[in-house]
Order: structure tokens, then sequence, then C-alpha cells
């Protein structure tokens, strides 16, 4: 469904400044895109690429830094861990026929799971709801203080064939849990098992946490479409710098700041979004594109090409014809359709520029190219295409008649079913073109998912209607992609569940996230509607993170990119340098997309106990995985001193260290002597 028209957004010098009027028109292009800072302001200089910092004070106490306030500063961007066992569609059983067994992957350590009978070979599996290639670390934390627990961990992807991944069968150590990490691509189930043990001992968990970790193969990239409209500026990593880095070029410094791939959009033929009159600059035009495409496979980036089938800006509001197809009966826009695709790709082809990826269509929930079914949707947008209806809708075109979905009225029932058959008749040659052409290419067919189940009801409709009648003409996509703004879109947890309903409804589809920002300014730093994240530099990185994390998280390692909207531009990770003509850096939160990826993986928490009075005895070194061999290593720590009179009482104190790797806590429990009492 349609979205408002946003006021024009304030200009600046930069990409906007120029006779083109298509960096202007972008308020009108993406309706839903409303946070457009722009803003003149030039506080304090961002030094890009700053080094993470990590603040370690003294026992009992580990203090993290607030994230930064700043509209320009420094970003604290950790590598991507998620608990894949706390997500929703996790699951927990347990031996001895418990019903408490959900209890241990709560999320809360103050609930237990505990089964009946005797300890030894009780058993807790959880299921993760598909198989991860990435899992790294294993958790177990348990209810009982003050004793060896005796247990083995194994992983399975299929809940038959079992490896182990931890035992302890024979354990002496006294503590209430054990990080332990491993290797193990294609796993889905975890399954701790009770060995028995000394003394008080009993099988129980408080929190079985397994950690996925962000992918190498998720690709992460951006919409740089903006980037044949820079020729006159100069990014740089650090432009007043002595040594600069990555530049001049936008894209060397979008590929040194971990930028692996690239998407342009293709207009027709530009034109204005309000007269329909060409662009005295054809930007995003088929032939800029062109040597757009070049400049990125020279940087050995991947390519996305993003077919608008429109001259102007197409997305849920708005899907004109192209003006030169506006009048073809509908059996010839069909086959223009697959001529026009098709005759692309072999350009691009034929200058060495194969696309890895091809959308067919943009943003395409409610269809595409409008034509004379425009009267029944009611659209407005763009100007030219209700100014100009004796061209525009003088004849058939793809756009869904979604007013009728689910209507009991035959006459309309029949007319949402001609809309249907007409949008897929023309994706269809889409897709085949693209087979045709480009077969080395995947097709993706990007839509929306609107805020609230309806929304996410409507795009299940979509996809239901849209694969069944495209597998009817011969032809199948191969990647399934939504936009993601949590204005518009719904809060992470939305974009968790959405992600997840699609790629398990669809099994044999790989998911993207083709679009997705967030603001580093603007609301005097308040988040925008649906996030909990501010509107900083910090917010920036965090909130995208989210979005790397939602993607990467997805069952079956089915989620295959992340792509952010127009950096240099639109909700900008980049700046102007007051100080520097057309010269620009970018923010630090940019670097979210190298900082994500962990390249170690700590023992990060130690569990122990010592007696009352007592001093614990912390390990001098403490076991990190090297993601580059999957090698399991030493690497020694330094721990902060407790302070005076910590342990002379019943309790948890913790510990602070630091290894080469990152931070270290120890939690020792001080418990009371047996035979005592207190």
């Amino acid at each position: 469904m349609s979205q408002p028209r946003p006021p024009d957004p304030p200009r600046s010098a930069g990409l906007f400044d120029r006779q083109s009027d298509l960096g202007p028109v972008l308020a009108a292009s993406e309706p839903h895109r409303q946070e457009k800072d722009m803003s003149s302001k030039r506080p304090a200089r961002v030094i890009a690429g700053t080094t993470t910092l990590v603040t370690v004070v003294a026992a009992p106490l580990l203090v993290v830094p607030a994230p930064a306030q700043a509209t320009f500063g420094t970003a604290d961007i950790k590598p991507i861990e998620s608990n894949i066992a706390a997500k929703p569609w996790a699951s927990a059983t347990g031996g001895s026929g418990s019903a408490n067994a959900g209890l241990a992957i709560d999320g809360d350590p103050t609930t237990s799971w505990h089964p009946g009978g005797a300890a030894a070979r009780q058993w807790l599996t959880v299921d993760l709801g598909g198989t991860y290639d990435n899992l790294r670390k294993v958790t177990a934390v348990f209810p009982d203080r003050g004793v060896a627990h005796r247990y083995v961990i194994e992983a399975s992807s299929d809940g038959r064939r079992w490896k182990t991944i931890a035992d302890r069968s024979h354990n002496r150590a006294v503590s209430r849990g054990e990080v332990h990490l491993f290797t193990r691509p294609e796993t889905r189930f975890v399954r701790l098992t009770f060995t028995g043990g000394p003394g008080r001992a009993r099988a129980g968990v408080s929190e079985l946490r397994v950690f996925n970790y962000l992918r190498d193969d998720l690709t992460l990239g951006a919409d740089l479409s903006w980037v044949d409209d820079v020729q006159d500026q100069q990014y740089w990593v650090a432009p007043l710098a002595e040594d600069r880095g990555a530049g001049p070029h936008l894209l060397d410094v979008a590929k040194d700041r971990g930028m692996q791939y690239a998407r342009l959009r293709i207009f027709n033929e530009p034109r204005s979004e309000s007269t329909g009159q060409p662009t005295p600059v054809p930007r995003q035009g088929p032939e800029r594109s062109l040597a757009s495409a070049q400049w990125i496979k020279q940087r050995d980036m991947g390519l996305g090409i993003d077919f608008h089938y429109a001259d102007s800006w197409a997305d849920p509001s708005k899907q004109p014809k192209p003006r030169r197809w506006a009048e073809l009966d509908f059996a010839d826009l069909s086959n223009a359709v697959h001529d026009f695709t098709a005759d692309y790709l072999d350009r691009l082809i034929k200058q060495g520029t194969t696309p890895e990826k091809v959308a067919v269509g943009n943003e395409i929930i409610n269809g595409f190219m409008y034509g004379s079914e425009a009267a029944h949707i009611g659209t407005t947008n763009p100007p030219y295409f209700v100014d100009q209806a004796d061209v525009y809708q003088s004849k058939p075109g793809g756009g869904l008649l979604w007013k009728y979905w689910k209507s009991t009225d035959p006459a309309e029932q029949r007319l949402y079913d001609e809309s249907w058959d007409r949008f897929t008749t023309l994706a269809a040659a889409g897709i085949k073109a693209v087979r045709d052409a480009s077969p080395k290419s995947k097709v993706e067919i990007h839509v929306i998912v609107d805020k609230g189940t309806d929304g996410l009801a409507k795009t299940m409709e979509f996809w239901d209607q849209f694969l069944t009648r495209v597998k009817a003409k011969g032809q199948d996509p191969d990647v399934l992609a939504i936009s993601y703004y949590p204005e518009w879109h719904g809060a992470p947890e939305a974009l968790d569940h959405n992600l997840h309903t699609i790629t398990t409804t669809y099994p044999g589809y790989e998911v993207d996230i083709a679009e997705t920002a967030y603001p580093a300014s603007g609301g005097d730093g308040s988040p925008v509607p649906g996030s909990p994240y501010p509107r900083t530099i910090q917010g920036q990185a965090d909130a995208i993170q989210r979005v790397f994390q939602a993607a990467n998280d997805v069952v079956n390692n089915r989620a295959s990119g992340v792509l952010v909207w127009e950096p240099a531009g639109f909700q900008p990770m980049f700046r102007a340098v007051p100080e520097l003509a057309n010269t620009w850096e970018p923010h630090a939160s940019v670097n979210v997309f190298n900082a994500s990826r962990a390249k170690h993986i700590l023992q990060d928490t130690v569990y122990t106990a010592t007696t009352v009075g007592a001093t614990p005895k912390l390990p001098s070194s403490i076991r990190v995985l090297t993601t580059a061999n999957d090698k399991i290593t030493g690497v020694p720590v330094r721990w902060q001193p407790l302070p005076p009179g910590a342990t002379d009482k019943p309790g948890e104190v913790t510990v602070a260290g630091m290894t080469g790797a990152g931070p270290v806590t120890a939690v020792v429990d001080v418990v009371t002597p047996r035979g005592e009492h207190g």
C-alpha cells in the first residue's frame, strides 16, 4: 500500500547540489524514507576507523562505555554475537518427561530446568529451528553452586548423528558453568547429558546458550547508484591525516571499509519525477550505469542490477511505466520487458561486468508498470503519471488490485486474479530474460513488509500468488528480498519474525535485505519510530549491525546478504569535511561492515568458586578460537585485583580481566565450607 508523500529534504552542498533533479526528487522517490538528514552543521571532525575502547575496572564490576551521543564521534563496534537458543523459534526438550525444559533457554538465569529422577544420564536438547554454519560457542550455567558438574555436550544436524564438542564427564573443578568453544557447520541440535557427579551435584540447567557469529558468506554491501554523480568529489578514509588511507573514489573507501557488493538501480530513460521530461543528465540510466558497473568490477566488488522498469523512482506507492512503453498493447509490453532486460544484461556481460544478482523490479509489493488498472488502485504518484493519464494509463499494466483481496464478490475477485495474471506475466518475462541472457546471475524479487500482522499477511499472500503463478509460467526466482526501515516496517524483533516466516514457508529460496538505512543525526538524537537506537553515530552503527544480525540468524543459513541504501547520501554514513571543498570522509559507524565479523572468539567468562575468606584461584590463560583456521589456543589473561573484603561473606564476585584478544570476566561463587552454616 502507498505511503503519504513526505516533504522535500533540505539541500546541502554535496550529492544533491546538481542541475539534475534526480537528487532533489529523493523525497518523493521512495515515500517510506522520510529521515533525510543533510544537516549543514559541522561539529568536531570524526576520526574514522577509531579503535574500539574497553574500560576495565577493579572487581566486582566490568564497566562498558555508554553509547556515544555526539552527532559526530566514535563508535564502539563489537563483532556480532547472537544467542540462537533464546530466539522464539528455538525449543528445548528434557529427559524424564520434564515439562519445564524451556526454562533453560528463556534468557533468565534465575529460572532453571530440573528433570525428575537420578542425575546420571539426564539430558537436555535444544533445537535451534534450523541449521547454522557459524555457531562457535556454547555456555552452560547450572543452578547449583559450589559443586563439580559432570556432563557431555554434543552437536548434531539431524538429531541422530552426534559429535562431542565438550566432555566434562570426569570434571573435578567446582563451578556453576563453563564456556565451550567449538566449530561444527550445519549444527541444529545441541544436547547436554549429565554423567553424574560427586556429593550434592544434581541435574539441572539455568541457561544453555548457543552463540552464532557473522558468516563469511553473508554479503554486506550497499546501493551506491549515485556513484555516477560524484566524479568531482573526493572520498578519503581520513582526509585530514598525513596518511589519508583509501580514496579518492567513493568505491575505494566503500571497499576499504568492508562493503563487498554494490547495487545499481536502472531507470529506462531518466525523467523528472514531477514533469516526466527527460533529465539534463541521465543519471542512473542504462548508459551511465555501464560505467558505474565497470568501476565496481575494477575493485573486485560484487555487482547487483536493480531494474526499476520506470523512468523515475519506483517503490510501493509509485510504479509508472516507462514512457516509451506506456502505449504498448499488453503482449508488446511483455516482449519489451524481456528484450530490454536481456539486451542490457548482454551489454554488461560484453564489457566484462556480469552481475551476481538481478532484481526484476524494485519494492514491487503492489505490482509494477501500472496502466489502466490504476483507476482501481487510486494512485496519485508520480505527478506525470496522473497528469498524463491519457498516455500512461491508456493500456493495461502490472498493478495489483489489493483492494479486492479477500473479496467475496465474484466480479471483484475476477479483477484481483486478472491483475495478478498480468503482473506475473510481466515479471516472468523479466525472469526469463535474466535466465536467457545471464544464466550465472541470480534473480531477485524485492518487496516490503509493512508494520503489523496485516502487513506480513499481505506479503505472504504476495509470495504465495507470485511464486505459484510464475512457476506456472515456467519461471522461478532465486532470492526473496525485503526492505527494512524501522519507521515503516517495524521493530527489529518484527524483522526477525518476518525473515523467519518467509524463510520457513519458502525454504527453497534465499532471502535478502535489499535495503536498509539509519540516520546518524536529527530528531535531537531520539530514535526513529519503531527503533530503540538513538540518531547518533553509535546508534547508526548499532541499528545497521542489528539488521546484519537478523539476516545472519535466519535458519539454515538462507539469508545471503544485506545492503545499506545509499550510505553516501541518504541517512549518510559520510560527511563533508569543512576544511576541504568537495571532500567527504566516513563516519566511524561505517566500520560496522568490517568490525561485525569476529576474528577471535574468547572463552569470555570463567566460572569458579572459593570459600568464604579465601582468595579465588583464577586461570593464567583462557581459550580463544581463531576463526580463520578454527584453531583453539590459550591466551594469557591479566586479572584486576580483588578489593579488600570481597570474599568475606557468601555470594558472588566478578573480576575483570584483559587478554590480547579482548576482555574476560571471572564469576566467582563465594560459598560456605562444608559443615558450616551461614
